[in-house]
């Protein structure tokens, strides 16, 4: 009996550590809209806006990055 609240601490913390993925998807699709509509108004500084863009993008993705390694570490070391 006790084994399983364990794990089932586990699967809700695993699951709630993942939910920071969603902010990574949610800023990616953001900075792609902004500079979407920044390259749209002003062509000729498209380079500069796609340049920060993708740093904006690993940046984004690097958090949920350090959620899903935190979600397997719940689910998997402890």
């Amino acid at each position: 009996m006790e084994g399983d609240i364990v794990q089932a601490a586990k699967l809700i913390g695993a699951g709630l550590a993942a939910i920071g993925v969603f902010g990574g998807g949610i800023g990616v699709g953001l900075a792609a809209l902004g500079a979407t509509q920044a390259m749209g108004r002003n062509p000729d500084v498209a380079g500069t806006i796609q340049t920060n863009m993708i740093l904006g993008f690993a940046f984004a993705e690097a958090t949920s990055i350090y959620a899903l390694v935190v979600a397997l570490l719940i689910l998997f070391v402890f």
